[in-house]
């Protein structure tokens, strides 16, 4: 019987397993100081295996794989290719870009982090989720959010610790935070087009393997995120990861060899029938996680994080590929399996529903107990307040989406802005993206972001336009606020991010992506606040169930029509909810004041 992959520690030393079925052998290689010990291991099944005595915690490992050399049969054995255990938890170093990792024969020992033997923590007692649908998601690149944070120490800066301090936790308290949403925080790799222009991924949507924290933004690992989800959680805050299982650092086929490719090339990637990879992320391949082996580092990932840190829940990075087998089927057995794991059933799932293979858009599809991304809701509130959408269209969707969840349950996460794509402020100051920075000519990014700029393009010292900008994001924030479902803002909208036009600021480590605490607009941060008193005051809006109490009329008092509806050149409307007391909220969208008013419960 084949053993499960990973990492065992004993009372006399530490046994090894990996999967490499495509193999002849493979090599455990132990690293003291500048020297390497390579130790043969024992094939059993589709996986290798020894135990060493005298080996433990802090041990630096990694693998190399012997066999044959054929890339366009799928085969990538090369013993020069120092490689990381999938199932590491822990590594030396952050990865680094190197030509030299992508090339047959050429030694890569010293330029690859190495795997750290890690002891399992204390057992901490299982708990439900800090976090219920119909809460505010915070959406935090970790950092970019604490990096320039004026109270934060600065040996603590840029790290999940540093999301435990009493400041960062007071200010998510005070905007109504429920759940933080963490962008990557497992090691990843910069795309290879980068370092040639002196650029860095910050948003680590490029990781290797899916258990181990970047060394740089947790040098203390996984007790660093299970101390900050502790203190987060005794301020009444959840945490959530943003998760990558579409594709891996490795890329395409003139990638580094890192890992999954030089154990089970065919295993944990999808081919095409001539071989090729598959690429329906746009990042050079495609897991294949209807493949037994990705399943299970898919689940054991989560278990790992739950178990270990208590983490709330997961968001995933274009979600369908979880469930293609080749095309997205809703009632995949990963869908099944996370929902009978007796440590995942109740975890908060969060889907990013499109990818951009065939078949690929599957908003509404996701199984009853997810979340889904709703960018709907996103196009149609810009619609509205830039002045060509229909009031029909925003009262569906502030009402719960049901033309997309139907009419029992909304499953929808609100959301304007969101770590790619403009941030409020740029949505109201810039017609079009201003990407250069990134180095491709501004072709990267999306290219129609229903934005406008108040009638100038960019930064703007004339008091009009700053005066019309300010009310605009005022509008859109006060939308969001009274929007029934799940709701999300990314980290800095509360007041007042820019990114400078750059709608794709995945490269940008520097002060497009870090947070202006100092600059920060703490009037509008001040009017976030009293949103998220409002939102606390009208519980029908965080109820998940379909609601048939929500009255609408015009901004003359008189009920809607058809006609009215479906008025592109509609002035807007008003939404009155019930209230717990029995009395009604009244909600006014006036689009030619270019306000969102109420009646103050």
């Amino acid at each position: 019987m084949t053993p499960r992959p990973g990492v065992f520690l004993n009372e006399t030393g530490t046994r090894f397993v990996v999967h490499a079925p495509d193999t002849s052998n493979v090599l455990l290689c132990l690293f003291e100081g500048g020297v390497e010990q390579c130790l043969a291991m024992t094939r059993i099944g589709s996986s290798y295996a020894i135990e060493i005595a005298g080996v433990g915690v802090g041990q630096r490992y990694g693998y190399r794989a012997e066999g044959r050399y054929a890339p366009d049969e799928g085969l990538w054995c090369d013993r020069s290719k120092l490689l990381v255990d999938p199932y590491a938890v822990a590594l030396d170093r952050s990865f680094t870009y190197d030509v030299r990792l992508g090339q047959f024969g050429i030694e890569t020992a010293a330029l690859v982090p190495k795997a750290i033997v890690t002891a399992p923590l204390p057992a901490r007692p299982a708990q439900p989720p800090n976090f219920a649908p119909g809460g505010l998601i915070y959406e935090v690149n970790v950092r970019g959010y604490t990096l320039l944070h004026p109270d934060v120490p600065p040996a603590l800066r840029g790290t999940v610790a540093a999301l435990a301090h009493p400041a960062v936790i007071a200010h998510l308290q005070k905007i109504g935070v429920n759940a933080v949403e963490l962008m990557p925080i497992v090691a990843w790799i910069d795309e290879r087009h980068l370092p040639p222009l002196g650029l860095r991924n910050i948003w680590g949507y490029n990781p290797v393997v899916p258990m181990a924290l970047d060394p740089q933004l947790a040098p203390g690992g996984i007790g660093e995120l299970r101390a900050t989800v502790e203190a987060l959680h005794a301020a009444g805050i959840g945490v959530i990861l943003d998760l990558v299982f579409n594709h891996s650092g490795e890329s395409d086929a003139e990638g580094p060899t890192l890992a999954f490719r030089g154990l089970d090339n065919h295993g944990y990637y999808r081919h095409e029938s001539n071989g090729t990879l598959v690429n329906v992320t746009g990042c050079g391949n495609t897991l294949n996680c209807a493949a037994d082996i990705m399943q299970a580092l898919i689940l054991d990932t989560l278990r790992h994080f739950a178990r270990e840190a208590g983490i709330d829940g997961f968001r995933f990075d274009l979600a369908p590929v979880l469930a293609r087998t080749p095309d997205f089927d809703r009632h995949a057995a990963i869908f099944d399996a996370l929902a009978s794991d007796p440590f995942l059933h109740d975890r908060i799932m969060i889907a990013e529903p499109w990818d951009i293979g065939g078949g690929g858009y599957q908003l509404g599809n996701f199984p009853d107990d997810w979340l889904e991304w709703n960018d709907k809701y996103r196009d149609d509130i810009r619609r509205f307040w830039r002045g060509d959408g229909l009031p029909a269209d925003l009262a569906t969707r502030l009402a719960g989406s049901s033309d997309i969840f139907g009419e029992t349950k909304s499953r929808t996460v609100n959301f304007i802005a969101a770590h790619d794509g403009f941030s409020f402020a740029d949505l109201v100051g810039y017609a079009e993206r201003h990407n250069l920075a990134n180095g491709e000519d501004n072709r990267d990014g999306h290219g129609e972001n229903l934005s406008w700029n108040c009638g100038v393009e960019g930064e703007s010292a004339d008091p009009n336009v700053t005066r019309h900008r300010a009310r605009d994001v005022r509008a859109l924030l006060a939308t969001l606020f009274v929007s029934r479902g799940t709701i999300m803002l990314t980290a800095g909208d509360e007041f007042g991010r820019t990114q400078r036009g750059n709608n794709n600021a995945y490269a940008q480590d520097n002060a497009i992506s870090w947070i202006d605490w100092a600059g920060r607009d703490v009037a509008l941060e001040d009017y976030v606040s009293g949103l998220a008193q409002l939102r606390r005051a009208l519980p029908a809006l965080s109820d998940p169930k379909q609601r048939h109490d929500t009255e609408w009329f015009t901004l003359d008092g008189a009920p809607m029509t058809p006609a009215e509806w479906n008025n592109a050149q509609s002035n807007g409307f008003e939404m009155s909810l019930p209230l717990p007391d029995n009395g009604r909220f009244t909600c006014r969208f006036d689009r030619v004041a270019r306000t969102v008013s109420f009646t103050q419960p």
